[in-house]
């Protein structure tokens, strides 16, 4: 894979903070052209560094009030790819990740209410065929959400 040099990373520090600056201001702060920008863009896309682009939305505005994390066990590790397809299908799950430690997978969900998120732990995920057990925790609220940070310099 190409290596990223220091206007790939600046480029990418400026965009991370803000996707909708136009590449001219982009262009503008880093001291190069627009079609510098938009080559250097393109390229980190095809590298896969840059996998997408998009508006950041409040859930809470939307009526989801309930932000948990839950902790799955599964009966064995393996049985993730099994799984996967059947949370993939539950619309109020945001993530999901497979983990070491005491659960096989974490995810994150937003409900509208408690009432709802029982009713989506019994009714849907607690039934799905390999998933012995769950630990739910509810976020009381979100003390900071960032991407990851940009390394300066060549690595």
């Amino acid at each position: 894979m190409d290596k990223l040099d220091k206007l790939d990373r600046r480029i990418l520090g400026i965009i991370s903070n803000n996707a909708r600056l136009p590449f001219k201001d982009v262009a503008e702060e880093c001291g190069v052209s627009r079609a510098a920008v938009h080559q250097r863009v393109q390229r980190m896309i095809e590298m896969g560094v840059i996998t997408g682009s998009g508006y950041n939305i409040n859930p809470k505005t939307l009526g989801f009030r309930t932000c948990t994390y839950i902790g799955v066990r599964l009966e064995k590790g393996s049985m993730y790819k099994d799984v996967l397809p059947h949370l993939s299908n539950i619309p109020e799950i945001v993530e999901c990740h497979y983990t070491t430690g005491p659960y096989s997978l974490l995810i994150k969900l937003f409900a509208v209410d408690n009432d709802h998120l029982m009713d989506i732990l019994n009714s849907t995920i607690q039934e799905i065929p390999g998933i012995v057990s769950t630990e739910t925790l509810i976020s009381l609220a979100e003390g900071f959400n960032r991407g990851i940070r940009i390394p300066e310099g060549e690595q």
